[in-house]
């Protein structure tokens, strides 16, 4: 009975992956990320996937920073934050913000305020998504851990 529950959660753990990828949402990047995680870091993917969320809250709250003051006009300290943001995209195989930000690049190199501002709601939006995704994402694959690691003990007659 309990690989049944190791069994299911693994196959969650798959069609949600399906989904995402179906989505668009993650690409092969991801997949390459996982195959560099084993037994001895077995929480490899998990740690890569937090720094990253630490570092792109910091890139979000310093666009959400610069286009909220009245007098900006540094597009190009904009632009090096897109960049930033866009390369930890990549590298974890978050292809939809990826994309995201290389349209919120182009609005911020045409000096395109308003077309900034409405790409990074949609930054953000984006981000949320794939931030509470992975976060069910290894919840489950916390689970599928503990579930298999879960020994009875033996009845010992006397």
């Amino acid at each position: 009975m309990l690989g049944w529950g190791v069994d299911r959660l693994r196959a969650d753990m798959s069609r949600l992956l399906a989904i995402l990828f179906h989505q668009g949402v993650l690409d092969e990047q991801f997949l390459q990320l996982q195959q560099l995680q084993d037994e001895s870091s077995p929480n490899f993917v998990s740690e890569v996937v937090n720094i990253y969320f630490h570092e792109s809250e910091k890139l979000l709250r310093n666009l959400r920073g610069l286009l909220l003051d009245r007098e900006f006009s540094d597009y190009k300290k904009m632009g090096i934050h897109l960049n930033q943001f866009m390369g930890s995209s990549s590298s974890i195989g978050a292809k939809r913000v990826r994309n995201v930000c290389v349209a919120f690049r182009a609005a911020s190199e045409q000096n395109n305020r308003a077309g900034c501002l409405r790409a990074l709601e949609l930054l953000e939006h984006e981000y949320c998504y794939l931030k509470n995704k992975l976060h069910e994402l290894f919840q489950m694959e916390q689970q599928r851990v503990l579930a298999a690691g879960v020994r009875y003990p033996l009845h010992q007659q006397l």
